[in-house]
């Protein structure tokens, strides 16, 4: 797994050990940047259940300003502090080792992007969202990525389904802020 471009383009991550974290695929990962492109310069970005950190360490890699990273793993953990440390880009972020859905009920922020990738199937994604959408600034984009058996609501507080697509078993949906 590497950083596909930007300052840190070509860069090896590391991933956490054991079968508990699941890398967002090379083809998933492209597809996502190529939907937000013109959206990443300046954000602030949440990576929650970061894994090895790759999203929000590609969306720093082009032009992020910063990025909270979540995991509850002590795998995941130190991961993402040497992701972070290879990549030089320990200064703008900020690591999380807590359960996604605690933090996020009690969290504080305006996020611009906020990527959102639980393990599958066990309602993760769901559960998560209606707390997401509290820390979101008017103009950002949720993405989450679940299975193809998944289903999301429709909202997550004033944010809605925008898009959804399809990569084999991996399906990416996008939310933005509902229109008045």
């Amino acid at each position: 797994m590497r950083v596909i471009t930007g300052s840190a383009r070509g860069k090896k991550l590391a991933t956490p050990q054991g079968l508990e974290t699941r890398p967002t695929a090379e083809m998933v990962k492209e597809a996502v940047f190529s939907m937000i492109q013109f959206e990443i310069e300046g954000a602030n970005v949440l990576d929650l259940f970061a894994g090895s950190g790759q999203m929000g360490i590609e969306a720093l890699s082009r032009g992020a300003a910063s990025c909270v990273f979540v995991d509850n793993s002590r795998d995941a953990y130190q991961a993402i502090t040497q992701n972070l440390n290879n990549t030089d880009f320990a200064d703008k972020s900020r690591i999380v080792r807590s359960d996604a859905l605690s933090w996020v009920k009690t969290a504080a922020g305006q996020f611009d992007i906020v990527f959102l990738d639980p393990p599958y199937n066990q309602k993760l994604a769901e559960n998560a969202l209606p707390f997401v959408g509290g820390l979101m600034r008017d103009s950002g984009v949720i993405i989450c990525e679940t299975s193809k058996g998944e289903e999301l609501p429709e909202l997550s507080g004033d944010f809605k389904k925008y898009r959804e697509y399809r990569y084999g078993k991996t399906v990416i949906v996008q939310y933005r802020k509902a229109e008045e």
